[in-house]
């Protein structure tokens, strides 16, 4: 499991989420320890030479895994693998393996999909859902149908679309501090489009742009709520009254099957 830093920092329980969907439907798991960042924050803000050792750094870690894949709950963080190394890193004596890398590294949907080839994950979420689609994902990895499929196998779950659900949610990264008025206006769009599908929950691939979103819900005082994917896919049989975890309702009371209170894998 390639864990991002949003997710390591700030959602643990995607991570875990995401283990959990895996070693259901059959996968063994494994969490290199000694991973860090892959420097994609540094590279898009122009600091590629700063953003140059933690990609190596990246490389040597997990080209040295012997596991047949490595699954990102992330689409962005798995674009920079996949695709940006191969521009950063040229020269590097590890180029070879950073090419080598790009072909084992997945998107968690992605991989679902089309590696494992499970669309039903025994999965149940008796809500309504909206997808957002985040930009790395879709533009990058050509993520659109993927996600919503495993969505569609949820048990109880109402997907319904939102207005413009391609449309940037404004974060992008450091240009939300860089450009914070157009940032928090292309939010406020995104969350008013939310709002206006009826969903309950957003969900999305990548967890920096459901804080983002969430950020500007929590502001605007919304019914609506975010949850990723992998936290969807995570929930079976939900106790009567219980929320699933989100960045505004995290499971933390006593282990209950499913959700994630439980322990790690």
């Amino acid at each position: 499991m390639f864990i991002p830093c949003f997710v390591d920092q700030l959602n643990p329980e995607v991570g875990l989420d995401m283990a959990r969907v895996l070693q259901r439907i059959g996968y063994s798991v494994d969490f290199p320890e000694a991973q860090t960042c892959c420097g994609q924050p540094a590279f898009n803000s122009g600091y590629w030479q700063e953003a140059r050792r933690p990609a190596e750094r990246f490389v040597e870690i997990f080209g040295a895994s012997d596991a047949d894949a490595i699954v990102c709950p992330s689409g962005s963080c798995t674009t920079m693998v996949r695709t940006f190394y191969r521009d950063l890193l040229q020269g590097s004596p590890l180029t070879g393996d950073a090419a080598t890398l790009a072909a084992r590294i997945f998107e968690f949907s992605e991989f679902l999909l089309k590696v494992a080839q499970v669309a039903d994950v025994g999965a149940s979420f008796p809500h309504r859902v909206a997808y957002h689609d985040a930009c790395h994902a879709l533009r990058e990895l050509r993520l659109k149908q993927e996600p919503r499929e495993l969505l569609r196998h949820v048990r109880g779950l109402d997907l319904v679309e939102m207005p413009y659900c391609e449309e940037c949610c404004g974060f992008g990264g450091t240009f939300a501090t860089k450009f914070p008025m157009i940032s928090a206006a292309m939010g406020e769009t995104k969350a008013a489009h939310a709002e206006a599908s009826g969903a309950d929950y957003v969900t999305s691939t990548d967890p920096s742009c459901l804080m983002h979103i969430d950020g500007v819900l929590r502001l605007r005082k919304s019914r609506v709520r975010t949850v990723h994917l992998a936290s969807i896919l995570a929930q079976t049989a939900v106790p009567a009254g219980a929320q699933p975890s989100s960045r505004t309702a995290v499971a933390r009371g006593p282990s209950q099957e499913g959700a994630l209170g439980k322990g790690t894998p």
